[in-house]
């Protein structure tokens, strides 16, 4: 009887397993995670299904730079992929972090954002997500909106929407046979369009997003890691053809052009030029003088400056263009000029070309090709850690029309100095960081000929116990004298660092008035970026002498070029110029910073960079005298680039701005 009891146990032990088995179904994946085409970390996720429901695990880490970027998620939905609740906490950048839950209940959703809780009732079509999201809430939202017959928009929590839209499909190369990928355009949970390639069963293989520090993010499924290269190309032809339709430019025909009745300022001679009248032809400026002097040929389209200001176009010396939208941004702004300071290799050219060949709407890009070392905080994959890679790569970007070299942080010393003397053999000019174990002196006297970041000026001074900076130091007033004598180009960011130094208590509209027309998730991001109020004390000293650092060296005649290093899109050159009169530069001074000074240091100052005639017809109209009001730089009526006419308006809404 024994021995029956014991099989019979056995028996039920094996149907209920079996039960378990029917009733949790697991699953799992993981994605390689890559930041400048280098593989920083990866996401894995669990999927168990059960009678009640399904949950996902996620768990999301990387190492940028040699900081941990770690997070941790929880999806959970019913069998029917409806959601019923979203949890995710950790890092989302180097400087940045979230804390968000999402519970739906009923027809509510009680929402927790940091600090903040709240109940808000669910609309029809709702789905959670968090930022950039990790990839597998980005495949499941997929999931989603196939299972709903493909909505215009899904209503996302906490807040904003969410548009999908079917691009086409994609035919690869794996194992030496075809794999087709379904394409998708993804709009609403970052800034502008992710790519999104999925199989036809709905899994995703790749997601080519951007990450809180706005810099570009790649999610590649682990067995299909080698197509990555392929998909981000392709990713950046897509992304540029998206604006194509949409292209608010002067009609075709336009091949004579008038600006008319406004006041041109003159970075060459510190002058304006008031009742002008500025005649384009083909896109090269032909004539400037006053109205009365220049004689209008019949047919030209006249453009109504009067009351307003006509600057030159202007430049933004450090910009990293991760995605397609920064071009629309950057020209509603003014700036028809960028200098590239380091982008993923084909990514960047691919980007270039359909700006060039207008296939894309952008400013005119001048690439920098970006170098490191090897070590633990290296930046992409292009390392040189020996002469013959050095030459190797200085030589590849020279040869794919990159017109500078910059170098990064873990590049070693004596490489530094073989990377210049290659570059400077094939006449490029050589900027970047000033890498870990170097000064500045060590830098420039191995041949860097620009510095980006002025915390490298100020590593080389004096310093407080407060962090402030004593100037009346001879070591600080020796630095001075060093840059000057070597006529180093430097690209101080201020306003990076007033981004990463303000409280996150403050009002953000005093740094950027626009702020509430930038698309709803770059406010999320921005408002989460910068210092307690006490870390923001520490930090004010250091930054008001980083200011004043900007004011002296302009004084002593080193040139200074205005660069953003990101920020709110397009509108940071704006603040950056600000930040340059509140130092202490005349509204002339800091225009030129953005003009005539990046076209000399870039030898280009005789086909660009002023409004001259003979010279490329990059103008921007703007409402007000900025001479007067540096603020009024940002009242951009009109852009021409190339004498290609834009409306501001128009390019700002192309990629979710509400202005």
């Amino acid at each position: 009887m024994k021995k029956y009891r014991v099989l019979l146990l056995c028996l039920m032990g094996l149907f209920f397993n079996a039960q378990a088995q029917n009733t949790a179904i697991a699953d799992s994946g993981t994605f390689f995670l890559h930041k400048f085409e280098q593989h920083i970390g990866k996401e894995t996720y669990h999927r168990v299904k059960t009678d009640k429901g399904i949950t996902y695990t996620i768990d999301f880490k990387f190492v940028d730079r040699g900081a941990p970027v770690p997070l941790k998620a929880e999806l959970r939905l019913t069998q029917a992929l409806e959601p019923l609740g979203l949890t995710i906490k950790g890092r989302t950048s180097r400087s940045s972090s979230i804390n968000d839950e999402i519970n739906i209940v009923g027809t509510n959703a009680q929402i927790k954002v940091n600090d903040s809780n709240y109940t808000q009732r669910l609309t029809p079509l709702t789905f959670p997500v968090a930022g950039y999201s990790p990839g597998t809430v980005q495949q499941v939202l997929l999931q989603y909106w196939k299972n709903h017959n493909h909505p215009v928009s899904i209503t996302t929590l906490p807040f904003g929407s969410v548009q999908i839209r079917k691009d086409g499909y994609d035919t690869l190369s794996f194992d030496n046979k075809p794999l087709i990928l379904d394409r998708f355009t993804i709009t609403g949970i970052i800034w502008g369009n992710e790519l999104l390639w999925a199989d036809h069963d709905g899994r995703l293989m790749c997601l080519i997003t951007n990450d809180a520090e706005a810099d570009k993010l790649e999610m590649m499924r682990e067995p299909y890691e080698a197509l990555l290269p392929t998909l981000i190309s392709r990713a950046a032809t897509y992304s540029m053809r998206l604006f194509t339709k949409a292209i608010p430019t002067s009609v075709a025909g336009d091949k004579i052009i008038a600006v008319v009745g406004g006041t041109v300022v003159d970075v060459i001679n510190d002058k304006t030029i008031p009742n002008s009248v500025v005649l384009i032809e083909n896109g090269i400026i032909k004539k400037v003088g006053r109205a009365g002097q220049v004689v209008i040929p019949k047919g030209a389209r006249i453009i109504d400056a009067k009351g307003k200001t006509v600057l030159p176009g202007l430049w933004d010396m450090h910009a990293h263009f991760e995605q397609a939208e920064w071009g629309p941004a950057y020209l509603a702004a003014g700036v028809t000029t960028v200098r590239d300071c380091g982008n993923e290799y084909g990514y960047i050219n691919a980007i270039q070309k359909a700006i060039d060949d207008g296939q894309g709407i952008g400013p005119k890009i001048l690439k920098a090709g970006i170098i490191d070392g090897k070590g633990p905080i290296a930046l992409g994959i292009i390392q040189a850690d020996t002469k013959e890679e050095a030459i190797k790569y200085v030589d590849r970007y020279y040869n794919n029309g990159f017109v500078q070299i910059k170098i990064y942080s873990s590049v070693k010393p004596a490489i530094v100095k073989v990377i210049c003397d290659e570059a400077h053999r094939l006449g490029l000019p050589v900027t970047g960081h000033i890498p870990n174990g170097m000064t500045l002196q060590a830098g420039v006297d191995s041949g860097l000929d620009m510095v980006n970041h002025t915390n490298y000026v100020y590593s080389m001074m004096k310093r407080n116990k407060d962090r402030s900076i004593n100037f009346e130091d001879s070591t600080s007033i020796a630095a001075i004298n060093f840059i000057k004598r070597h006529h180093t180009v430097i690209d101080p960011t201020i306003g990076v660092f007033e981004m990463s130094f303000r409280s996150v208590k403050e009002d953000i509209t005093v740094m950027e008035p626009a702020f509430y027309t930038l698309p709803l998730p770059l406010q999320a991001l921005f408002k989460n970026t910068g210092q307690d109020p006490a870390g923001a004390a520490k930090f004010k000293p250091l930054f008001q002498s980083m200011m004043k650092i900007v004011k002296i060296l302009y004084d002593a005649g080193v040139p200074i070029i205005a660069g953003t290093d990101q920020g709110f899109p397009g509108f940071s050159l704006d603040r950056e110029l600000e930040l340059y009169v509140e130092a202490g530069l005349t509204p002339m001074q800091a225009i030129k910073t953005a003009t005539i000074a990046p076209s000399r240091a870039m030898k280009l100052d005789k086909q660009t960079g002023s409004i001259e005639a003979g010279k490329h017809a990059d103008l921007v109209i703007v409402d007000g005298n900025p001479l007067n009001r540096i603020r009024d730089i940002r009242n951009v009526t009109t852009v021409i680039k190339a004498g290609r006419i834009y409306d501001p308006v128009k390019l700002h809404r192309l990629v979710g701005f509400s202005k």
